[in-house]
């Protein structure tokens, strides 16, 4: 049985691997959906991560069609205490940017499409500069002692402002944030390495990074000639064009290789073992893809090959 790990200074626990829901709704229909979930679940997988926006960009959709799916699950699958729900707040058409009213607002939207009473952990989505962090940390501490969210975290955040929010909350006795999504992978190293990462550090918050795959370059799918029908090629393709996405992949082949899983468990479990990292999130659209994700709970690389995967990416 895979251990969970502790969410920072949270009382959460989670598994190694989050499942992203953007696809929920978008390029995974609910039976899709409810397949992937219920695969992930029954290997042990505890924690889901959502947003409210997902997948507002979808033709047709006008956001919320994650959430609602997975409330249907939880709904019919009865396990609302045995799965850690990660929401955000930001983004929605409806409900955008991070204004005292509009989180109070989005959260209690985010409340009735999940089908619950309480989020296990709820991030500002996307920080928005002009929005005092004491008014933002302010309504994110009146949901929890509300008891509608159990810990709050921050997504796409700078080092100084994420800093203004921990202080605050530490002057003020208020809620803190307990963890941090930034965008962080083996070949986008430079948005997180550094003050971010220094500053979670000392704050014992926990990352847990999207785009955990590079939109699907770390599978090893996307290769110099080859062409992958997936709705986000655009985004993978562009590693290619880099000289360092071209010294990963065979550093990341042959360490697949020697360990016999595929490369994007490889790239997930030099993620996962990077200081900070507490989860990293990967979405299955079929339950075929989840093997190679979920395998991360079990692979531990040498420190030679991490630091082999280190230098090809540096």
């Amino acid at each position: 049985m895979t251990s969970l790990r502790k969410l920072g200074s949270s009382d959460l626990e989670v598994f190694p691997l989050a499942l992203g829901g953007n696809v929920f709704g978008w390029t995974a229909d609910e039976a899709a959906s409810f397949a992937v979930l219920d695969a992930y679940t029954a290997a042990g997988g505890n924690f889901v991560d959502t947003a409210d926006v997902y997948s507002a960009w979808a033709e047709g959709n006008r956001g919320g069609e994650s959430e609602t799916l997975i409330g249907k699950w939880l709904a019919a699958r009865g396990n609302r205490s045995d799965v850690v729900i990660a929401t955000k707040v930001s983004q929605h058409p409806e409900y955008r940017g991070l204004s005292a009213a509009t989180i109070k607002a989005a959260a209690d939207a985010s409340l009735r499409r999940l089908g619950t009473d309480y989020i296990d952990l709820y991030y500002t989505h996307y920080d928005q500069p002009e929005v005092p962090v004491e008014e933002i940390i302010g309504a994110l501490d009146e949901l929890v002692r509300a008891g509608k969210v159990r810990h709050i975290a921050a997504s796409n955040i700078s080092a100084e402002r994420l800093k203004a929010s921990l202080d605050h909350s530490d002057r003020e006795g208020l809620a803190r944030y307990v963890a941090l999504q930034p965008h962080y992978n083996l070949v986008s190293r430079a948005t997180y390495e550094g003050e971010l990462r220094d500053l979670a550090e000392r704050a014992r918050l926990a990352a847990v990074p999207y785009y955990a795959l590079a939109s699907g370059f770390l599978t090893g799918k996307y290769r110099p000639g080859t062409t992958v029908r997936s709705a986000r090629a655009g985004g993978a393709a562009k590693y290619l064009e880099t000289e360092r996405g071209r010294r990963v992949l065979p550093v990341l082949d042959e360490i697949a290789a020697a360990h016999a899983v595929p490369a994007a468990t490889v790239a997930l479990a030099w993620l996962a073992a990077q200081p900070t990292v507490t989860a990293p999130i990967a979405s299955a659209r079929t339950v075929e893809q989840l093997p190679a994700l979920l395998a991360v709970a079990e692979l531990r690389l040498t420190q030679e090959e991490l630091d082999r995967l280190t230098r090809a990416s540096a």
